[in-house]
């Protein structure tokens, strides 16, 4: 697929990607985002892509799989903060979508310093350090915009004193 045919392509798919995650995720940015995603990963095989036969069928699963990956990384990180055991019975999607807003929410309160230095480390999987060199910050910044954002998410989602437990990595020195 040339550069051209590669371009078209995304502006007849893209809209209809869009609106099918959308009803996936239930989040129009974030439909927005994966299906982006995934037509970035495409970009790389285009040169091959219409010998896969179904391209759009291929950036749909991809599509999909990072949603799904996200939401997984989110629901973690929101179980991390809590430290409550898994209930009993799985919740349905609404209860799952409204801990994460809750999550969201107790993000969007925090200092921005903090929240990045959250988000970073535990959504996007970085490391103390690599959080430090891509915020230009020590490490022991990292550490306590770590810490402090961690104990005001613990206030705003009301877990218990003591719940919140520190990484390894993550403990000032």
């Amino acid at each position: 697929m040339t550069e051209d045919e590669f371009d078209a392509f995304y502006a007849a798919a893209f809209p209809r990607l869009t609106g099918q995650l959308y009803a996936f995720t239930g989040d129009h940015g974030e439909a927005q985002d994966v299906v982006q995603e995934a037509f970035v990963r495409a970009w790389d095989r285009r040169r091959d892509f219409l010998a896969d036969g179904a391209p759009e069928a291929w950036i749909r699963t991809v599509a999909m799989r990072l949603a799904v990956s996200r939401w997984r990384r989110a629901r973690r990180w929101l179980e991390l903060v809590r430290r409550t055991p898994p209930p009993e019975s799985t919740p349905g999607p609404e209860s799952q979508h409204a801990h994460f807003a809750d999550l969201v929410a107790a993000l969007r309160r925090l200092p921005e310093a903090q929240r990045m230095a959250v988000v970073l480390h535990h959504l996007c999987d970085l490391s103390v350090e690599q959080v430090a060199s891509e915020t230009g910050v020590p490490v022991g910044t990292v550490k306590a915009r770590l810490s402090r954002g961690r104990a005001a998410l613990a206030r705003e989602l009301g877990a218990e004193d003591g719940e919140l437990g520190e990484r390894e990595d993550d403990r000032v020195r």
